[in-house]
């Protein structure tokens, strides 16, 4: 039995060579959908993997179980407990971007348990990429980060993930028989991918690394087992951590066991180690804990999470529109939702303020899916403008840094460098690719790159790409300005009029088109100059019995910018709030009354 983990940075192919892997080993996946790991509708929309999920083969007498982890950084909470149910990962590395910030993310945190590691070049049907540069780069990254002789040393195949096939020797690529089956790489799996530890003949031991949920088993708890064997009936001990950190103890029967195999889950009555397993029936287990026979003394040690960067205020919705479109609008049903969060996502850190509720997490990203996830279950939540979270050593006050990599063409690159410094980064690299594009290397404040994502893909008119990784905190880099343009703010409540819109969309950019509905302090657009406007997006033009010529040609109105979840959070001043609901997005001002607004000022 052999336990991998297939790491890669955002886009790589990992998704897609499981779905390779599970055609070619299981009959019932001939015919499923493409990616059909990503289970999840916001993945499936948004082309990444958010959530860690495993999976079985069986190949030549040999039981393989996969795990396919997200590549986004803001998602090391689910990577850092997931790698620790495998022995061995596979590092898929695209042949023409070669090792990104994330691919060195994962790869680190692989490195640091100890893992062999079985190198991918994936994507090698693309044109001008070069596998024999992207080998080196990934040498020079296990150097780095102090890998050792026996990782370094590791074995390396060529793939095409999407076109189904992998080959051993680059020499091969022009040849049409190396370019048939997935096989080469399952082969090189039985072969370099170490054996699952443990002593079947042991004391049982099992640890919870994924919860799953179902409405007649109630909670299943997902992990392997690291000794021993495990039988429906046994009595076992529950080794865990109460809300102090103080440890607990308490017995337990054995009453549902669950086996993976291909895009099916088992019923089985007998498991053991190094597989991995469902256990249900035991409500009290969550992530961390570990499940054991009665002469195990210690419990397995509990996963580590790196500290959040970014925090946001979580609060009811006081806008005059609130309680129209949710179903969950009250302080309790939030903090309860939370609460539910915080059992399965260990990156997540909430902080009840009474009124509203401080989460925090890895980066906007992370906290952006969870409220995506919150609305789509029916809350109506506002949310504040995100925060970094500072930290203060020996009396100086330190904030957490990024390593950014951007590829843009190369006429929208001083732009994007100017912006860049004017939020404090330092350039480390500007080269330019084979495609043409350039690639800019930055370290930067996390807090300088709250907002920039909308202005970086406006800037390179949607071409760009743009990555990072946390590096760690570093001293205060000083003061800068927030958005340099101010905000469209309706005066008025009522029903928009393309009449009044007419005249406002030369003051700037506008979020929303005629006839829809809007309230005094709601913003509606982006000014054109650095100062918050007031305007009536509801006036009507004045009737009169005097027909003019010339005056009634029909309005054209410019097509409005509809904002996503992030370019909102992105929008965010300190002074301002996004209201959430099932079917809305609303900017709005945090004191509505224009007059009491320009007084608090």
């Amino acid at each position: 039995m052999k336990n991998i983990a297939i790491i890669a940075h955002v886009d790589h192919g990992k998704t897609t060579l499981v779905d390779k892997i599970l055609n070619f080993c299981t009959a019932e996946a001939k015919d499923v959908t493409e990616r059909v790991m990503d289970s999840n509708d916001l993945e499936r929309e948004r082309g990444i993997t958010i959530l860690a999920k495993n999976t079985a083969v069986e190949y030549e007498g040999t039981r393989i179980n996969i795990v396919d982890t997200p590549g986004h950084s803001d998602f090391g909470g689910e990577v850092e407990r997931i790698l620790r149910m495998v022995d061995t990962c596979l590092l898929l590395v695209d042949a023409m971007e070669g090792p990104m910030p994330q691919t060195r993310f994962v790869l680190k945190k692989a490195l640091e348990l100890g893992h062999k590691i079985i190198l991918v070049i994936n994507k090698v049907d693309k044109p001008n990429c070069d596998p024999q540069a992207v080998i080196n780069d990934v040498f020079d990254l296990f150097v780095e980060l102090n890998a050792s002789d026996e990782q370094t040393d590791f074995p390396v195949i060529y793939a095409s993930a999407k076109n189904n096939y992998a080959f051993l020797e680059w020499a091969d690529f022009e040849k049409p028989e190396s370019k048939t089956s997935i096989k080469p790489l399952l082969d090189m799996v039985l072969k370099h991918a170490r054996d699952g530890a443990g002593d079947p003949q042991g004391p049982f031991t099992f640890q919870v690394t994924s919860l799953d949920y179902n409405d007649y088993l109630g909670r299943i708890c997902i992990g392997r087992v690291f000794n021993g064997s495990v039988k429906v009936g046994d009595q076992v001990v529950l080794r865990g951590e109460n809300e102090k950190g103080e440890p607990t103890v308490s017995k337990h029967k054995i009453t549902k066991l669950f086996d993976f195999l291909g895009l099916k889950r088992i019923d089985v009555t007998e498991a053991s180690c190094p597989n991995i397993i469902a256990i249900a029936g035991i409500e009290e287990m969550t992530i961390g804990d570990t499940l054991c026979a009665e002469s195990v003394s210690e419990a397995l040690p509990r996963i580590k999470i790196e500290p959040p960067t970014v925090s946001m205020q979580f609060s009811v919705n006081d806008s005059p529109f609130a309680g129209k479109e949710g179903k969950w609008v009250t302080s309790r049903n939030i903090r309860e939702r939370l609460e539910r969060e915080l059992k399965t996502n260990l990156a997540l850190r909430v902080e009840d303020l009474g009124d509203s509720f401080k989460v925090a997490g890895r980066g906007e990203l992370q906290l952006a899916i969870l409220i995506e996830n919150m609305r789509r279950e029916g809350f109506e939540l506002g949310v504040s403008k995100p925060q970094v979270i500072f930290k203060e050593e020996n009396g100086e006050k330190l904030e957490p840094y990024e390593e950014m990599i951007m590829d843009m063409p190369e006429a929208y690159s001083g732009g994007v460098i100017q912006e860049l410094n004017r939020r404090k980064g330092i350039m480390l690299l500007m080269e330019t690719l084979s495609t043409g594009f350039v690639r800019i290397k930055y370290e930067m404040p996390t807090r300088g790159l709250i907002g920039f994502r909308s202005f970086f893909l406006t800037e390179t008119r949607g071409e760009g790409s743009m990555s990072g990784i946390f590096l760690g905190y570093r001293p205060f880099a000083g003061e800068f300005s927030g958005r340099t343009r101010g905000a469209i703010v309706s005066m008025e409540a009522g029903a928009t009029n393309a009449y009044s819109l007419f005249s406002i969309q030369d003051r700037g950019d506008l979020f929303l088109g005629a006839q829809v509905p809007v309230y005094v302090g709601m913003i509606i657009g982006l000014h054109a100059k650095d100062n918050d406007l007031d305007v009536n997006p509801i006036r009507e033009k004045k009737q009169s019995n005097v027909r003019a010529s010339g005056t009634d040609e029909a309005l054209r109105l410019v097509p409005h910018k509809k904002m996503s979840l992030e370019q909102c959070l992105d929008f965010l001043e300190e002074d301002e709030t996004l209201e959430v609901t099932p079917t809305s997005l609303r900017l709005r001002k945090k004191v509505l009354n224009p007059s009491m607004r320009k007084r608090s000022a």
